[in-house]
């Protein structure tokens, strides 16, 4: 199984251009309401009112648990949300609170579905695919910190990656 067989492609969900999104396959059995879970879930309890960072992990934790809600998921997908202008950042009394904007509710609007269905999914992701999760923003984050440090550390970086990702698409 390669990186196109996987109905969960986390690295391009969690680094790609897009940022953060759940995907799944095309095709037959595809539930392409479910992609852009996070997104999805983040913007629902936005609408239910207001939140700060930490208040929207919280809500996530209550709904999907702590393996599938983490602030290193949220935050990245918060700042993608902004970009994307499906948020407005607030500044109150020191705390940056999130409003979803018109574009937000067009985005929910788009992927509508039970309520339940993208919770019950996320809540679903978590345990071995968050222990995947967890791994890869582990090495995404010591690859940028050792990349950072000059152009040849980058070009090794680079290739150790490669090299990772080779023996990964090797696995049967």
């Amino acid at each position: 199984m390669n990186s196109e067989d996987w109905p969960f492609h986390f690295f391009t969900a969690a680094f790609g251009p897009r940022g953060w999104s759940w995907r799944w396959p095309e095709g037959e059995g595809a539930r392409p309401r479910q992609r852009d879970a996070v997104r999805v879930a983040i913007l629902r309890v936005l609408k239910e009112r207001p939140r700060t960072g930490p208040e929207i992990v919280d809500a996530l934790e209550q709904r999907v648990g702590p393996s599938a809600a983490s602030a290193a998921t949220v935050y990245p997908t918060l700042q993608l949300l902004d970009d994307l202008g499906h948020v407005r950042v607030v500044e109150t009394e020191g705390k940056r609170v999130y409003h979803v904007t018109s574009a937000g509710e067009a985005f929910l609007e788009e992927h509508r579905e039970p309520k339940e269905d993208v919770f019950e999914w996320l809540r679903g992701a978590g345990g071995t695919l968050a222990e995947l999760g967890q791994a890869v923003a582990r090495l995404a984050t010591a690859a940028y910190h050792q990349a950072s440090r000059s152009e040849a550390a980058v070009k090794r970086v680079v290739d150790i990656l490669r090299r990772a990702a080779d023996e990964i698409e090797q696995l049967r």
